[in-house]
């Protein structure tokens, strides 16, 4: 039998296979800077996918889908076989943000295909550069391959009907993976409207990093995940954030503790707080 390929490799293991031909390296930095700070400085090898362009299909009101919609299959399948992605790959994506930004959500997209080999890079390029895996600011080169074949999204999502309906059924868990203050309602950086889904746990995706910004160990994240969503089945467990990105860091972080993958919101409350829905926010208090 196979032993499962695990969702994190750790900087010293990506500077073993610094030269293999095996390994397809993403940067999947996001933000206004991205493109031009991969330019300016990346991990040598590395290629780059943009948040916005090819992991999403970024609508003018976020109330349809929230602000980072899923790609549809066929845009996705033209983004991989534009970066010289194949179903054999052996991917490794990382980030600046400790695979917050937007490693985690390639990773989902990827694995929601039923493409297996893929990692996320624990401690993202920072931690990187320390075990002193080299950078390149020259323009990489690769060739794109034939078009990556896709069915369907083979990992389970919600959308707003179902989460309206779950958030007030014992038999379901909605968890809401930003900061406390987000989702207390106390700031909103990024949103209309600052507060949360009522009915929603809050579970930050910042806790399952350690103090140094890597994953807490997959025994840690196990017995942490395991008290929250206690006999419930994966289906009955809906994980959402701002819109559908920082969620599947705890996808991730669950996915690493052995866990099976729940459903990812993609709307999350950027689609919520624009509905017309019920909202906890401060001054509902």
């Amino acid at each position: 039998m196979t032993a499962k390929f695990s969702p994190i490799i750790n900087p010293e293991e990506l500077l073993q296979l610094s030269n293999s031909p095996e390994i397809i390296l993403i940067d999947a930095r996001a933000g206004i800077n991205a493109a031009e700070n991969y330019r300016n400085e990346h991990l040598k090898g590395a290629r780059y996918i943009d948040l916005n362009k090819d992991l999403a299909t970024v609508e003018t009101d976020p109330a349809n889908g929230g602000r980072h919609p899923l790609s549809s299959l066929e845009k996705f399948s033209t983004v991989l076989s534009k970066t010289g992605i194949s179903p054999q790959s052996h991917i490794i994506i990382y980030d600046d943000k400790n695979g917050s930004n937007a490693a985690a959500r390639f990773w989902w997209m990827l694995r929601a295909i039923g493409h297996e080999k893929v990692q996320v890079l624990n401690g993202g390029l920072p931690a990187a550069i320390e075990s002193g895996y080299p950078i390149n600011s020259a323009t990489e080169t690769f060739e794109a391959t034939a078009k990556y074949p896709v069915s369907k999204w083979k990992l389970p999502t919600a959308d707003i009907e179902e989460v309206e309906k779950a958030r007030n059924n014992d038999k379901n868990t909605v968890i809401d993976v930003r900061d406390k203050n987000r989702f207390d309602g106390l700031t909103e950086p990024l949103d209309l409207i600052a507060g949360h889904i009522p009915g929603a746990i809050n579970v930050p995706f910042s806790e399952n990093l350690d103090t140094d910004g890597f994953f807490q160990s997959p025994q840690f994240l196990q017995e942490k995940y395991s008290l929250i969503i206690g006999d419930k089945k994966p289906e009955n467990i809906i994980v959402h954030c701002g819109s559908g990105v920082t969620a599947c860091h705890t996808l991730l972080a669950m996915d690493y503790a052995g866990i099976a993958i729940p459903k990812l919101y993609v709307g999350s409350w950027s689609e919520w707080s624009r509905n017309d829905r019920e909202m906890a926010t401060k001054k509902t208090e």
